[in-house]
C-alpha cells in the first residue's frame, strides 16, 4: 500500500506532526491541513485515497466535513477514519451513520492508526469484488450464490436475516456498523423493524457459530463488527 495518499485534517499541531511523521515512515504520501474548510477544499480538488478526520475542529467541524464528503458524488467513495476524544460515543455513532468507515480515540498508538488505515484501504479494494463471491474465514464459509453457510464442512441452518447479517459483516471485516446501518443493509431503508432486533439475531448467530461466534464483536455504544484480518485469530 506504499504511496497511498492520506489527507489528515487535525487542528492540534503536535498530533498532526505525530501522524504525518509516522505515516510518512510507513510509505504513505501525507498531506496535512488544520481546518475543516481546508480539508473539504483538498478533498474536492485533489481527492486522496483516505482521510483521517478529527471531529473537534474550529469552524466547520469534523461531522460537517464527513457529511459533505459523503454527500458529494466526487468524494463519497473516499474512506474516512475519525479521530475522537475518549467518551464521544454519540459523535462516533453519528459519524458512522454519516458514512465514516472507522475511528480511533485519543490518545492513540501510531501503530494502531497505521493498522486501521491499511485495513480500511484493504476493505476498499475488497468492496470492488463481485457481491456473490464466496467468503472464507478459517473453517467458516459463506456462499451467497448458493445461500449456504458451512462451518468445518457442516452446513449451518440460519434464518434469512441471520444469513444476510453474517454476509454483510463478513463482507466488511473490521468495519464497525450501528444497528440501524445493519438493518438498512439487510432489509433496506424504512423497513418496519426496531434496530434492537439486531441484538436478538446476533445472539442467535453467535450460538449457531459456536467457537466462531465471538468473531462478531460488540463495540460498546456503537454496534457490531466482524473481526478483521489483523485481529485475534482462532486456535
Amino acid at each position: 500500500m506504499a504511496g497511498e495518499r492520506i489527507l489528515v485534517v487535525e487542528d492540534e499541531e503536535d498530533i498532526l506532526e505525530l501522524i504525518r511523521y509516522n505515516l510518512s515512515k510507513e510509505g504513505f504520501k501525507v498531506q496535512c491541513v488544520s481546518s475543516g474548510e481546508e480539508g473539504l477544499t483538498v478533498a474536492q480538488n485533489n481527492p486522496p485515497d483516505l482521510i483521517i478526520l478529527d471531529l473537534m475542529l474550529p469552524g466547520v467541524d469534523g461531522l460537517d466535513v464527513c457529511r459533505k464528503v459523503k454527500s458529494d458524488r466526487r468524494t463519497a467513495v473516499i474512506p474516512i477514519i475519525m479521530v475522537t476524544a475518549k467518551g464521544e460515543e454519540v459523535d462516533i455513532v453519528t459519524g458512522l451513520e454519516l458514512g465514516a468507515d472507522d475511528y480511533v480515540s485519543k490518545p492513540f498508538s501510531p501503530r494502531v492508526l497505521s493498522a486501521r488505515i491499511k485495513s480500511v484501504l484493504r476493505r476498499k479494494t475488497l468492496a470492488a469484488q463481485p457481491k456473490d463471491a464466496v467468503l472464507n474465514v478459517k473453517e467458516l464459509s459463506i456462499d451467497p450464490g448458493r445461500h449456504q453457510v458451512t462451518l468445518e464442512g457442516k452446513l449451518l441452518e440460519l434464518t434469512f436475516s441471520e444469513f444476510k447479517i453474517l454476509q454483510f459483516l463478513m463482507s466488511n471485516r473490521g468495519w464497525v456498523y450501528t444497528r440501524q446501518q445493519i438493518v438498512d443493509a439487510v432489509h433496506g431503508r424504512d423497513y418496519p423493524v426496531t434496530d434492537r432486533s439486531i441484538d436478538v439475531q446476533i445472539v442467535g448467530l453467535r450460538k449457531t457459530l459456536g467457537s466462531y461466534g465471538d468473531l462478531i464483536e460488540t463495540v460498546r455504544g456503537v454496534g457490531y463488527r466482524f473481526q478483521g484480518d489483523n485481529e485475534r485469530s482462532l486456535s
